[in-house]
């Protein structure tokens, strides 16, 4: 007979499920015979104590497990007979009413994984993202790569400005008392980089050594610091050094020193143009990818297991948890997270997971070795010895799986162009760069 399925609520079912305690009775005996000729139990030598001996030291213990395998096995047996899709672990209740003698009853309660009808993929409409990498990005990176590798000489009577290391002192008062972390002295840092507040680094700008100034400077109501987040303060500064950058030229070692090791500009450059094209393509890769997730959430509407989406949840709060750890932030293990903070994101990543798994079977998607050798190739030219880059991914497991995984997106994605509406975009590469 077919067994009963009651359908609690959306995606919740339960089932009843019983056993025979005799089946119980004679696997337990079974089991307690194969224990006793080992068991140590006092005042006998091992494997001479009464079973009767064994069964009170043993047999509870084993008895419990009995009753969990074949629960489990009735389960198993009714979930294939039913083939329903167990989302998340069941939760199992003891049943006493219209149970009969000599069975042991249960109710397991599960969700089950939705069924998921395909949108219409021509339907969709998608953005496709591109961008183009010039001369003029090239010099742009190089400029970059000279910063960062300036130096600096000090100007006895220089203005400051941008690109400037500026060292002074410093002392800031809210409502005349200086503040925790407000004061230094022998700071540095470079003009228009960013490290300091907007209004900081303008009151800088256009002073020299050994010049003061007192200013106001408002902080942000969402800065970091929030014991001053949202008020006003007065800081006073004097300068002590300005130091002039003084950037490399673009030469033999300026090449070697980015490990071109025959000093070849040419062939920098040349490495400089790939690399950026390399990031630039997986950037708006990434752009495109988003946009058809996006398309495909926005097409579908289904119910989700909420058990998943607890999963996925947790799992961003363990992972918030081990961030603020790496940060140095004290009692990170037992800080508060509220779920209410990743819950809707989990619920859109579950059933955005569902929907991609359930178009990886229909159009039969599956990441294929050679894409992730190809994929793993493309990666390993991001470091000097490629090779051994390729056979690490190659013999981990692990790290094979991640490829597969971006492999397999990628076969969606592009799955989805073919038949999907799309509009081509350039991009500004500073903007997909996220520069300013």
């Amino acid at each position: 007979m077919q067994p009963v399925v009651e359908t609690l609520s959306g995606l919740e079912r339960r089932v009843d499920l019983v056993v025979s305690m005799a089946d119980i009775e004679k696997e337990v005996q079974t089991q307690l015979k194969r224990v006793a000729r080992t068991a140590k139990i006092q005042g006998f030598r091992p494997g001479k104590a009464p079973l009767a001996m064994v069964e009170r030291s043993h047999g509870p213990g084993i008895r419990y497990d009995v009753i969990n395998t074949e629960v489990g096995r009735a389960l198993d047996n009714l979930l294939k007979e039913t083939q329903l899709r167990v989302a998340g672990t069941p939760s199992l209740e003891p049943k006493t009413e219209g149970v009969e003698d000599g069975q042991l009853a249960f109710s397991a309660t599960f969700e089950v994984y939705p069924e998921i009808e395909l949108p219409d993929l021509s339907a969709l409409n998608v953005t496709r993202s591109n961008v183009d990498v010039g001369d003029a990005e090239v010099q742009r990176t190089v400029d970059i790569l000279r910063k960062q590798r300036a130096n600096f000489e000090v100007r006895e009577d220089r203005e400051a400005q941008d690109n400037d290391r500026i060292t002074l002192d410093f002392v800031g008062k809210i409502d005349d008392v200086a503040f925790d972390g407000g004061s230094a002295e022998g700071f540095s840092f470079v003009l228009g980089q960013g490290r300091m507040l907007p209004e900081f680094e303008e009151a800088v700008r256009g002073m020299k050594a050994g010049d003061t100034k007192t200013f106001p400077l408002e902080f942000p109501a969402d800065y970091a610091g929030k014991e001053v987040a949202g008020k006003k303060a007065d800081f006073e500064i004097k300068v002590t050094e300005v130091a002039e950058a003084i950037l490399p030229e673009v030469d033999a070692e300026f090449a070697k020193s980015l490990g071109q090791p025959e000093g070849d500009v040419e062939k920098l450059l040349a490495d400089i143009r790939n690399n950026i094209e390399r990031e630039a393509k997986a950037r708006a890769l990434s752009r495109t990818k988003a946009s058809v997730l996006d398309a495909l959430a926005a097409a579908v509407s289904f119910d989700v297991p909420k058990a998943l989406v607890e999963g996925d949840t947790q799992s961003r709060i363990d992972a918030a948890r081990a961030d603020l750890k790496a940060r140095g932030v004290p009692n990170a293990d037992s800080l508060p997270i509220p779920a209410e903070a990743f819950s809707a994101e989990s619920e859109r990543r579950v059933r955005l997971g569902l929907l991609v798994s359930e178009l990886v079977g229909k159009a039969d998607l599956q990441a294929k070795p050679e894409q992730v050798r190809a994929r793993i190739e493309e990666l390993a030219q991001n470091y000097e010895q490629p090779a051994q880059v390729v056979a690490y991914y190659l013999s981990d497991r692990q790290r094979r799986a991640e490829i597969e995984a971006i492999v397999l997106e990628d076969n969606v994605v592009n799955h989805v162009l073919e038949k999907a509406r799309i509009t081509d975009e350039n991009v500004e590469f500073d903007e997909l760069m996220g520069a300013a």
